[in-house]
Order: structure tokens, then C-alpha cells, then sequence
């Protein structure tokens, strides 16, 4: 059984890995991402590129990693096996072997994680980021305040192994927001569509 947990991790640490963002702007010949705005390579600092389809694609590549990790390793090893591999997708995307480990901060691939495990708490996710964004206009903050809640969420599901996953998740993913939360505070964090 730890062996093939093992496995699932492993197996969602590759997928996750996978840098959408950084490939995608590199097609579309694009400067570097890594040179512009945050220097993050995930959605939000590709629509500071301006192309807001590239965005859009790197936004799906970046939570399908997540979902076809946990779903694949559910179909062949069951629930603890996806859960595994959810986690190893959102360490992959975080912490890629292939750029020095040094990727995204994680939203997408949360949200594919989730939407693999329990899709209406995906959408709960998606809505609370929604409106906080419409509203303040910081993807940051939007973010956080979506992956407080929904530890929250799963837990008064009674799904509660999944409430402990995404209480590590959430915590790892407000860690990769530490520089954002402290522009906040200072008010010098960028707003959504502003380009840097």
C-alpha cells in the first residue's frame, strides 16, 4: 500500500510539473515569463503578457495536470491513491524538477486537484474567487481567501480526508503567496488585467 502511494505521488509530481505557462508563451514567442511582473509562470502573470488566450490555455493545462493526476490514479489504485497524487501534482506545479524547483504558486493546479476529488467544492472554490476578484480586483486575494474556505467546505461535507489535504494545500499556497499578502498589506499589489 506505501508503495503504491508512492507511486501516485511520484506519478502526480510528473504531471504537475509540467511548466503550461512557461511552455505556451515560449511558442508564442513571448519574452520569457519569468522576466515580467511577478516572474511567476502561472495564468496571472501570463495575462501581463497581454494575450489573454494564452492565459486562458495556460489557466487549463495548469488544473487539468492536477485533475487527470488524481483521476488516473484513482481509476487504477482507488481513493487514497488519488489523494496521493493530488498532492504530488500540487508539489510539482510548486516545486518543478525540471526549472531548479522553482514554479507557480499553485491556484490552477489546486483547483484541478479538487475539481478531481469533489467537483462541487471545485465550483464553491471558483465562485468565492470570482466574486472576491470582481470585487477587489487582486487574483492574490481572490485566492486566498477561496483556499481558506475550503478546507471549511470539505469538512462540513464530511469528507474529511479530503479537508486535511487541502488544509496542507491551503496553507502551502498561502506560503507561495507571502510577497502578494505583504503587497497587500502595503497596497502595491498588481490588479487583475494591469499589466507590469
Amino acid at each position: 500500500m506505501i508503495g503504491t502511494l508512492l507511486l501516485a505521488l511520484v506519478f502526480g509530481y510528473l504531471c504537475g510539473s509540467i511548466p503550461f505557462g512557461l511552455v505556451l508563451t515560449k511558442l508564442a514567442g513571448t519574452q520569457d515569463l519569468r522576466s515580467i511582473g511577478s516572474g511567476n509562470i502561472g495564468a496571472t502573470n501570463v495575462l501581463r503578457t497581454g494575450n489573454k488566450g494564452l492565459a486562458a490555455a495556460t489557466l487549463i493545462g495548469d488544473m487539468l495536470k492536477g485533475t487527470v493526476a488524481v483521476i488516473v490514479a484513482g481509476q487504477f489504485a482507488g481513493p487514497n491513491a488519488a489523494i496521493a497524487a493530488g498532492l504530488g501534482a500540487f508539489l510539482g506545479h510548486l516545486f518543478p524538477i525540471w526549472l531548479k524547483f522553482k514554479g507557480g504558486k499553485g491556484v490552477a493546479t489546486y483547483i484541478g486537484v479538487l475539481l478531481g476529488l469533489f467537483w462541487p467544492a471545485a465550483l464553491a472554490f471558483c465562485a468565492i474567487w470570482l466574486a472576491v476578484a470582481f470585487i477587489f480586483r487582486y487574483s492574490s486575494l481572490a485566492a486566498l481567501v477561496a483556499s481558506a474556505v475550503t478546507p471549511l467546505l470539505l469538512f462540513w461535507s464530511q469528507h474529511q480526508n479530503l479537508a486535511a489535504l487541502f488544509a496542507v494545500l491551503s496553507a502551502m499556497l498561502w506560503i507561495m503567496h507571502r510577497a502578494n499578502i505583504k503587497r497587500l498589506r502595503e497596497g502595491a499589489e498588481g490588479k487583475i488585467g494591469k499589466k507590469s
